[in-house]
């Protein structure tokens, strides 16, 4: 997850007025912002109705790791107000919030994978970074669990207009990942995912051409032969600058020199 490095770097750094705004509502700019919120103040700022006992809940898993705690939150919304609290929280200022819904619709047991990916489709053009990013990792275990069919439906999604469900499309299968399980069929066979890769291979803007990079540079870990020979393949048949770019960012783990 990336954000405005430019300030707030470190959560302790973040002044108290600041995180009080946050703990109220506000839109988080920075990845240490998003890091700072309180789950359970900012809960029951968002969601009165939703009871000490569930925001008492929030606060033991305060300790745990941040995708863990999406997770929890987004459980103890859906089990203590049902899916009426899923458009509240999908039109709130707060990025957290809206990141709850992203994973209500993760956790969500009525849904088919098409409809899963429709629903989150908002959530994936989302204009803050933090919420661009908890919409594929909500919805990460269930494209692994059904990787064939993810990969057919978010090729498609490899034609669309914004760059940012492009980028969708290759970041919520990469092999390894951040924060999030990694997929073992990717990093046996990371020529599964070519439907989606080969699309982008030239793609105009920096935001996609970077998560083929890293989806790359992930395959490389483990099949670095095969990630020469694509780039090599690429090159040859694209010779664009946006494709040698691509290239070269997958290529420095293996080619650290260059």
């Amino acid at each position: 997850m990336s954000g405005d490095k430019s300030k707030g770097r470190r959560v302790r750094d973040i002044p108290p007025q600041r995180i009080a705004q946050l703990n109220a509502g506000a839109e988080a700019a920075t990845l240490a912002e998003c890091l700072a919120v309180d789950f359970a103040v900012l809960m029951g700022t968002v969601l009165p109705e939703i009871g000490d006992d569930a925001l008492a809940e929030i606060r033991s898993s305060a300790s745990t790791g941040i995708l863990k705690r999406m997770s929890i939150a987004a459980r103890v919304i859906g089990n203590r107000l049902g899916p009426s609290a899923l458009g509240r929280l999908a039109q709130h200022p707060s990025d957290t919030a809206r990141g709850w819904a992203c994973f209500m619709i993760g956790l969500a047991e009525d849904m088919d994978l098409p409809a899963r990916l429709d629903a989150i489709r908002p959530n994936a053009y989302d204009p803050h970074f933090g919420v661009r990013e908890w919409s594929w990792m909500a919805v990460r275990p269930h494209l692994s669990a059904e990787l064939d069919a993810a990969v057919a439906l978010l090729s498609e999604w490899t034609a669309d207009p914004s760059e940012r469900l492009r980028r969708f499309a290759s970041e919520a299968i990469r092999p390894r990942g951040v924060w999030c399980a990694h997929i073992g069929v990717l990093k046996k066979h990371p020529e599964t995912a070519l439907p989606v890769l080969e699309p982008l291979r030239a793609d105009p803007a920096v935001y996609v051409q970077d998560s083929i990079a890293n989806w790359l540079n992930d395959a490389g870990k483990d099949n670095p032969d095969w990630v020469e020979a694509l780039c090599a393949r690429w090159i040859a048949e694209s010779g664009t600058p946006e494709t040698a770019r691509i290239c070269k960012r997958a290529l420095r783990s293996i080619h650290p020199e260059t």
